[in-house]
């Protein structure tokens, strides 16, 4: 049917029904039959009423909307158009039509039944198709809807319109207990997560289907649940992944991001807008995971100029490309290399940044260990290097990002960081520039990470290898991290170490078990776990303080600060040039100076004290 053939038939409906609900007032108005004196001023008055009504409804285009996708703001769009109707027929009764006065009760009445008519008229296609489709899927598969939440509802909609996909949903799961007992569109809230190897046998389910942002904690337990009672479990994508246009718009198979999935950030937009809207950015290790994010979140709070700066041109070719499309103009990216101060120190004088990210640094621990002199070099060298040219340059803050390895260290890695903190400290006193760091963990599937690894070993069959049945790890998303990271710069005086709220750590076993079951294997039928032993630098356990630190609390929820005592400068300067001495020198002349310098905690004893 063409689109002026259906205007046609919907403004002749219009028509009816208007020259009906206006009969009908007229009735109402009198109780009963219309009196014969009325009969004559009703039928000139029905026809301007007609005329008002349809000029009304095509003036706010309800000949032109979709009447199965009706929703609220249409209700609202036809109370707007009868209203109008009613204000123009008492001028129209008024003034054009003196010797017929309407009574002003036929008016409202009209007014009411006009409202209620035309809604049902608009309504009755939707009820029709909603009707028809929960008839038609009475023998359908059935489904539990964990999440009754605002893409739960979404969810439920989309699965009654679904004509492809038989399924029904028989009931909601949600953590919150309060919503127990409650209806979604007539679907009930049935029980919270703990319940659902019950909940599947008492109402037949044949699949889950797991609704917007739910913490990892509670998809984990879904999923361990789900798989104990034989059912298979599916996830939406959230509102926020749809508008980014990350992932399709149908259900799809729980990854392992859902598994680790974390409360949302929450951020102080206007400080963070106040603190970089207009300034020049640099951000060190740009073509990074953290770096590449850090540029991201930063493009949001409209810098004057980001600067990215890193030594790999593939990454930062690719980086120009991305940030380009995202803020024209804005973004300047630069090949400089860390180590290369003469470089460096003509880049700061250019551009004279006033707020520095510095996320540059190897990051790998066992290559670490082969390479001690490089992780000097790049590590704490480089540390030292981009904060002396932002001190040099009149940066008024600057920002290390540093790691949980430092904490305690047993890897060169680890040591190397701890003394680019301390030296990140050291500039603090008496500085113009406001130095500060913010520790964190792991972040999940960065570039080499334990997460693409899992994927790669088992595209390849297995086995999965694992370092030992205990050795866990604090793991955040990539954008989690670098919101965070930039929310800490904002705070602090100067001298402070942040520390990240990284959750509850997670058994890097049990991540590998997940990912084989989110494969659709079995562990020890289709693929093995191989236990390979801790390699050279690798703890078993990670800590975000250590025993000289107290952590306490800031104004933000999942930032706090690890307080510590600040080393003098020239100490620190003292073990940078011993250890920049020895950097060139052999792999154990290396090692050796970083152990007189930042002792490493064997492996061991690390162990049996975080046991303890």
């Amino acid at each position: 049917m063409s689109l002026q053939v259906r205007r046609c038939l919907m403004l002749t409906a219009f028509a009816a029904v208007s020259a009906v609900t206006f009969v009908a007032a007229y009735s109402l108005r009198f109780g009963g039959p219309i009196p014969e004196q009325h009969v004559a001023g009703m039928t000139v008055a029905m026809l301007c009423a007609v005329g008002v009504k349809l000029f009304s409804f095509c003036w706010h285009r309800l000949d032109q909307n979709v009447n199965r996708y009706i929703g609220f703001h249409d209700l609202v769009t036809i109370a707007k158009a009868t209203t109008l109707s009613t204000i123009g027929l008492s001028f129209v009764d008024t003034f054009l039509l003196p010797e017929v006065s309407t009574p002003r009760g036929v008016l409202l009445i009209d007014w009411g039944v006009t409202l209620l008519a035309v809604g049902l008229l608009r309504s009755a296609p939707r009820a029709y198709r909603d009707l028809r489709s929960n008839f038609a899927k009475e023998t359908g598969r059935r489904a539990l809807i964990v999440g009754a939440n605002d893409e739960g509802e979404s969810l439920l909609r989309t699965l009654r319109m679904a004509r492809m996909q038989p399924l029904r949903a028989v009931g909601f799961i949600d953590p919150d207990v309060r919503q127990f007992g409650q209806h979604i569109g007539g679907v009930p809230v049935v029980g919270v997560p703990e319940d659902l190897p019950r909940l599947v046998a008492e109402y037949s389910a044949h699949e889950v289907l797991i609704a917007g942002s739910l913490p990892g904690r509670v998809v984990r337990t879904v999923m361990a649940d789900a798989q104990r009672a034989g059912v298979p479990v599916r996830a939406m994508p959230t509102h926020e992944q749809l508008l980014r246009g990350t992932v399709s718009v149908g259900p799809r198979d729980v990854s392992i991001e859902d598994l680790l999935r974390r409360d949302p950030v929450r951020l102080d937009n206007g400080a963070i807008s106040n603190w970089l809207a207009g300034q020049t950015v640099l951000v060190t290790g740009s073509s990074g995971s953290i770096g590449s994010e850090i540029c991201r979140q930063l493009l949001k709070h409209k810098p004057a100029k980001l600067v990215a700066l890193d030594r790999s041109e593939t990454g930062q070719f690719f980086l120009d490309r991305e940030l380009e499309a995202l803020a024209p103009g804005v973004v300047e990216v630069v090949l400089a290399d860390t180590n290369d101060r003469e470089r460096l120190d003509a880049v700061f004088q250019e551009h004279r940044p006033r707020v520095v990210f510095h996320a540059a640094a190897y990051k790998h621990v066992p290559l670490m260990e082969k390479h001690p002199g490089e992780a000097i070099k790049n590590i704490t060298l480089a540390t030292r290097n981009v904060a002396d040219a932002a001190e040099a340059s009149g940066a008024a803050s600057f920002v290390m990002v540093s790691t949980d390895k430092a904490v305690n260290p047993t890897s060169v890695m680890g040591a190397c960081k701890q003394m680019a903190e301390r030296y990140v400290q050291a500039k603090s006193v008496g500085s113009a520039c406001r130095f500060v760091t913010v520790r964190f963990g792991n972040v999940l599937d960065s570039a080499g990470s334990v997460i693409p690894i899992f994927r790669q070993q088992i595209a390849q069959g297995g086995p999965i290898t694992v370092t030992h049945p205990d050795i866990n790890r604090y793991f955040m998303m990539i954008p989690e991290a670098a919101q965070l990271v930039v929310q800490a710069a904002t705070m602090g005086q100067g001298g402070e170490i942040f520390v990240l709220d990284m959750g509850e750590p997670v058994r890097i076993l049990d991540l590998a078990r997940d990912m084989i079951r989110l494969s659709g294997l079995r562990e020890g039928e289709d693929i093995e776990v191989e236990i390979t032993g801790l390699r050279p630098g690798e703890k078993l356990y990670e800590e975000l303080y250590n025993d000289s630190e107290q952590h306490k609390p800031t104004s933000h929820e999942k930032i706090m600060t690890a307080d510590c005592a600040v080393q003098p400068l020239v100490q620190v300067l003292h073990d940078l040039r011993r250890l920049e001495a020895a950097a060139n020198d052999s792999v154990a002349e290396a090692l050796a100076a970083l152990e007189e310098i930042v002792p490493r905690m064997p492996t061991e004893t690390l162990a049996l004290r975080v046991a303890a």
